[in-house]
């Protein structure tokens, strides 16, 4: 099963895909924010390009684990984009608190420059939230 990963931010979304076992993620692209429609547009032309059967958002819990007003602005997206998606096509939220660290952490060990990491931040976090699930949703099945 491909699934997508997105992590959700004010100016971007960054998004990763599985691989068609549903073993690990990449990351793909990020896709500047033009507003709640064009978004949800590009994300189910991209689910459908990609023949993934779930999208996995990233939830920016506050550090206490509450919802915050960040966590309020993705729910409004993700609402929107359970409404569009194709009959069939899964939507689960998944805890992304420290995934933008995590991310940047393994992008240093890459080596990677400064100016290339932000460019590929996004996505790579979204990557970093897409393996968070798909490694849970492993050890859940029998």
């Amino acid at each position: 099963m491909r699934a997508l990963g997105l992590d959700v931010g004010m100016k971007t979304i960054g998004v990763a895909v599985s691989d068609e076992l549903g073993l690990a993620a990449h990351p793909e692209v990020v896709i500047a924010r033009r507003g709640t429609a064009p978004d949800v547009a590009a994300i189910t032309a991209l689910v459908r390009a990609r023949e993934a059967a779930a999208v996995v958002v990233g939830l920016p819990y506050e550090l206490s684990g509450e919802i915050g007003p960040r966590a309020r602005r993705v729910r409004v997206f993700t609402q929107a984009l359970a409404k569009a998606l194709p009959p069939g096509v899964e939507l689960h939220e998944q805890d992304e608190r420290f995934t933008t660290a995590l991310a940047e952490r393994v992008l240093l060990e890459a080596d990677v420059s400064r100016a290339r990491r932000k460019d590929v931040i996004d996505k790579q976090a979204a990557a970093v939230i897409l393996q968070g699930w798909l490694d849970a949703r492993r050890a859940r099945m029998p």
